[in-house]
């Protein structure tokens, strides 16, 4: 069953699940599948090679699968894929991918997307990912599980953004940010360990107190080089698994650097 409202178009050629609502003046182009449950509040824009999951929610204005803000784009096939149980408010544009970077662009399930904010092609977006208003991520950025972008922050291409970290409001960011992390400033930087949503998600204090060890001899330490120090830490912390995935992120191919704190070597 399709709740459509008389002024909206959708082309007979979009796939479309049971139990959507499609409010005024919303257009589906050829080529969008859409899942059950989805609510598209108003004035929604919906193009491309776009899959929709179940249960997402759409505000007015929102423009889902128009082509990549890429001059190189010249019109090949490429996918905007999007999970499930995610929440766009109002304004919020997605883009599908492009030749460099697999021609998909994907988001997880149980994302929040405040308004205005911007994902861009060939993003790759985990779970429970929040984009405060106005937060903008350029092409290619990685954000994984948790992640939280502050209001007005943005990602420069080709950025990884580890889970569970919190970018501040109004940050600029160059580099990649930890598993854990929290940055803030024009240029970020790493402050410290997103301790508070730590604590919100329910980790042990003997995993916080470990993390907060680990951070300490990578960041706060003068002594040795930083690849010795990431190899300390991996010997030393084998049974916090929070810590592995800082190292492993740390480890892991990179086409940018780490963020650090101001004063880190």
């Amino acid at each position: 069953m399709i709740n459509q409202h008389h002024t909206s178009i959708i082309s007979n050629k979009a796939e479309l699940g049971s139990n959507i609502t499609i409010g005024p003046y919303c257009i589906i182009n050829e080529n969008v599948k859409i899942g059950n449950n989805v609510n598209l509040k108003a004035h929604i824009y919906i193009d491309g090679n776009t899959t929709i999951g179940n249960n997402c929610t759409f505000y007015p204005y929102c423009s889902i699968g128009s082509s990549p803000q890429d001059l190189k784009y010249k019109g090949e096939k490429s996918m905007l894929k999007i999970g499930n149980n995610n929440i766009f408010r109002e304004y919020v544009t997605a883009n599908p991918g492009t030749i460099g970077g697999g021609l998909e662009t994907i988001i997880g399930n149980d994302c929040l997307f405040m308004i205005s904010s911007h994902i861009a092609h060939d993003c790759k977006i985990g779970n429970n990912v929040i984009m405060v208003n106005n937060a903008s991520l350029a092409g290619h950025v990685l954000i994984e599980d948790y992640a939280i972008m502050g209001a007005m922050s943005g990602a420069h291409q080709f950025c990884r953004i580890g889970k569970h970290s919190m970018i501040g409001g109004l940050s600029g960011v160059d580099s990649d940010i930890i598993p854990y992390g929290t940055v803030i400033g024009n240029r970020a930087y790493l402050s410290g360990l997103n301790i508070i949503g730590l604590k919100r998600r329910g980790f042990s204090k003997p995993i916080i107190q470990g993390l907060r060890k680990a951070y300490g001899l990578l960041f706060s330490s003068h002594e040795g080089t930083f690849s010795e120090r990431v190899k300390e830490v991996s010997e030393e912390f084998t049974n916090n698994e929070p810590v592995k995935e800082i190292v492993n992120f740390l480890k892991s191919e990179k086409s940018r650097s780490i963020c650090k704190p101001k004063d880190a070597n």
